[in-house]
């Protein structure tokens, strides 16, 4: 063996040793937000939410080693994706179906108006392109989930989507308290509040919690109409993704756009492809349910790989016109969601 290769082997092996040592902190901090997401208060902000702050934290407080980035890295990307793709488990596209057009019609109104209107506040506020996108599709969508979904799209950096989740995981936490508190004075039946928070919050988790005072029937509900506007993220995902590929050609001064191109979330395929095994049934519940659990695992540990790549300087310093710009169409979000149901005779 001559001395180069015998220098290369250990350099190799302190590679891998830090590619384990990353996704080993990742999961670290992913199982310490499940643990945490089952204490009152914290459970309503959900294990993503946890995640992805433990990792803002720890880097603040104890910075994060070189050698480790590249496992961080491959947990915020591409178990990202994997993730994504199980959590296609949680959904059954026949409860969609059988909740009926309405539920349907509200779901596409909603996310067509907050993505218009959270993305037109932002630019308004002077954030990043990329920043307010991800805002919009995460304040519109599912939170979260929707933001890092739809980064890959526009080619957003780490830190702006690592803040997108954040800002708009804290804003939905922030609602659902608000909503728990005025559920005794808004009017409305369990399965009129199930659809309202369905339709207006942000994350699965802000989801059941916010419904919880409405008893099952409208937790049921709210989850049937959440999972109607997740299913609406492939769609808008395709579109998100022709829209930025011909603004970057234009801006370019490139020529024109071919279908080669554009970025297909390949994943987000999957996503739909599980769902429909789900939908008919061939898992096992208990199977699928685990399975679900693995996702968000998943997910948490991407959460987390973002989180440990922000600096809080940068959170401040971008996070607070895209919180702001999230917190005002969210107000008018819970404001169109009620008068939907309303107007569609959902009370």
């Amino acid at each position: 063996m001559s001395q180069s290769q015998a220098i290369s082997l250990p350099n190799k092996s302190k590679q891998n040793l830090g590619f384990a040592l990353g996704i080993g902190l990742t999961l670290l901090i992913s199982l310490a937000a499940k643990f945490l997401s089952g204490f009152p208060f914290l459970s309503i902000m959900g294990q993503l939410v946890i995640a992805i702050l433990i990792g803002i934290v720890w880097r603040a407080a104890l910075g994060v080693p070189s050698q480790v980035i590249a496992g961080t890295n491959f947990s915020s990307k591409k178990l990202l994706r994997l993730g994504i793709i199980l959590l296609g488990m949680r959904l059954n596209l026949m409860d969609i179906v059988h909740a009926g057009p309405k539920v349907f019609l509200i779901a596409a109104l909603v996310i067509a108006f907050t993505l218009s209107v959270v993305y037109g506040l932002a630019r308004l506020f002077k954030v990043e392109k990329r920043l307010s996108i991800l805002t919009a599709c995460g304040t519109a969508i599912c939170g979260a989930a929707a933001v890092v979904a739809i980064a890959p799209q526009i080619k957003a950096k780490d830190d702006e989507t690592a803040i997108g989740a954040a800002m708009v995981a804290i804003l939905g936490t922030l609602f659902t308290l608000l909503y728990t508190f005025l559920y005794p004075v808004m009017g409305l039946s369990a399965l009129g509040y199930g659809i309202f928070s369905g339709a207006t919050l942000h994350e699965i988790a802000h989801v059941i919690a916010a419904a919880a005072p409405g008893g099952n029937d409208a937790v049921d509900m709210a989850v049937i109409v959440k999972l109607t506007r997740v299913a609406l993220l492939v769609p808008v995902a395709i579109l998100i993704g022709i829209w930025a590929n011909r603004s970057e050609r234009k801006e370019q001064g490139g020529g024109k756009a071919s279908w080669k191109s554009i970025p297909i979330p390949w994943f987000i395929f999957g996503f739909l492809i599980v769902s429909g095994i789900n939908s008919f049934g061939i898992i096992p519940a208990a199977a699928a349910s685990n399975i679900v659990i693995i996702a968000y695992l998943l997910i948490a540990m991407a959460m987390a790989g973002l989180g440990l790549n922000v600096d809080l300087v940068t959170f401040r310093k971008l996070g607070m016109k895209s919180f702001a710009a999230g917190l005002i169409g969210s107000v008018l979000l819970s404001g169109l969601g009620f008068m939907l149901i309303h107007l569609l005779h959902l009370t």
